[in-house]
């Protein structure tokens, strides 16, 4: 097998395929990070004199050919290649040489896949980010098009007051704007450069670490090279833990769609083309795809804790437990992305009843504005209170008035333009034409 670290003698086999792992596997969704990261590395090496400006020209057209193919999905790790680090120089050296040997100067596979890791983590939040809005952005369509369409709402799961179908679509519209305002804290603490920590203890090339974040588009660097290394695993939490909120949204709507679109409650209801049927009984169309969605968003709530078990005790430096990080962390982004992606075309496509509210089964919801219209006649609200709740057990309890809410975020005033202009704020809060302009400068022939 082709190492990095090889020194001249052979590991068992069995050694060597348990601690490579999936690496192989995984790393083929780091190889244009890692291609970025060693072009920024070696145009830093050639600033500071480790390489010639012959050596970096030789080196750049490789390096920009082999991001071209890994881009595209074609970057392949070949057998006996240990990890995604190893093919990069290996490939450099059949076509260059000993010049491939020198790419790995002032650097180490720790602070190599950490980079990696960030460039990718960072990626991956951008088009998980595009996917938010389009979904927030259905939400209000369909917020704005049911504003008067009432629902019961619920609490205890009882029957509670009016709501509307408007009022519901928009909370979850809100609720994604609150996780994007998580996510750019999870992109801040991603968004800086560990490259030039080396093992965790920096290194005596003289590296300009500056340069190198300049070229790689990140806001800052992880000073500390120690710290760059204790990052592993923290970085890799806090961003899932971003993660995680949007899948408690999301699986939480997925579970709401769920309840409301069983014939006990009959509120939404999915085309049949959105439906999938059962083996043994004819009658059955059932709502699978919002029960994988809240299955998946689950799963992904507990990601966090799953990081945490492998890091929790570990002391300051690398160790090789950061490794199974990969395995835990990597496939969370392409998970969520589909769930979105399914979730939108899922609420744009389901129907919703009207006239829901006319059913004598949710005329007690009319409770309260029947307690406040005869508070606005002069009545003290707990007496109002317990006539109506006299005439409901009576039976005799009808709703005189008419619906009027007026208050920001209810029934009435659903404002869903000043969350609109939250999201907006957050979203254009996220550099993501810098990070761009840096990569298509470092990338460029």
């Amino acid at each position: 097998m082709n190492k990095l670290w090889d020194k001249g003698f052979e590991v068992d086999g069995k050694i060597a395929a348990f601690t490579v792992g999936k690496d192989r596997e995984l790393d083929l969704l780091l190889a244009p990070f890692d291609i970025l990261g060693t072009i920024a590395h070696i145009t830093m090496l050639e600033s500071r004199g480790l390489l010639s400006r012959k050596e970096l020209d030789r080196l750049l057209p490789e390096l920009r050919g082999m991001y071209s193919v890994a881009r595209a999905g074609n970057f392949v790790i070949g057998e006996g290649v240990e990890d995604v680090h190893s093919q990069v120089e290996l490939d450099l050296t059949r076509i260059l040489g000993d010049l491939g040997k020198k790419i790995h100067t002032g650097r180490s596979r720790n602070d190599q896949v950490a980079v990696d890791i960030r460039l990718f983590t960072r990626s991956a939040i951008e088009r998980t980010v595009l996917k938010v809005k389009a979904l927030f952005d259905v939400l209000q369509k369909r917020s704005g098009e049911c504003r008067d369409i009432l629902m019961p709402g619920y609490t205890h799961l009882q029957v509670a007051m009016p709501s509307s179908f408007g009022l519901w679509f928009g909370a979850y519209a809100e609720s994604l704007a609150d996780d994007m305002t998580v996510m750019k804290g999870a992109w801040d603490v991603n968004d800086r450069n560990p490259l030039g920590s080396a093992a965790g203890y920096g290194s005596s090339a003289p590296l300009d670490r500056k340069m190198t974040t300049e070229l790689l588009g990140f806001s800052g660097l992880d000073y500390n090279s120690v710290y760059a290394q204790m990052g592993r695993g923290k970085v890799e939490r806090i961003v899932s833990f971003a993660y995680s909120c949007l899948a408690e949204t999301v699986g939480r709507l997925a579970m709401d769609c769920c309840l409301f679109n069983s014939q006990n409650f009959g509120f939404v209801k999915l085309p049949d083309a959105l439906t999938t049927g059962s083996s043994i009984m004819p009658h059955k169309k059932n709502p699978d795809v919002f029960e994988l969605i809240r299955a998946h968003c689950n799963r992904i709530q507990g990601i966090p804790n799953d990081i945490r078990l492998v890091t929790g005790n570990l002391p300051s430096g690398y160790f090789r437990d950061m490794q199974l990080l990969k395995e835990i962390f990597l496939p969370m982004f392409g998970e969520m992305d589909d769930v979105l992606d399914i979730a939108l075309f899922a609420v744009e496509n389901m129907e919703v009843r009207d006239n829901l509210m006319e059913d004598p089964r949710y005329k007690a919801a009319f409770s309260v504005e029947e307690a406040n219209r005869l508070v606005s006649e002069g009545m003290p609200f707990r007496d109002a209170y317990r006539k109506v709740a006299e005439e409901i057990k009576d039976g005799s309890f009808e709703f005189h008035g008419t619906l009027a809410h007026t208050h920001e975020g209810s029934v009435g005033n659903l404002c869903n333009e000043e969350v609109a202009h939250r999201m907006e704020d957050v979203i254009s809060s996220f550099p993501f034409d810098r990070v761009a302009s840096a990569l298509n400068s470092l990338t460029k022939s």
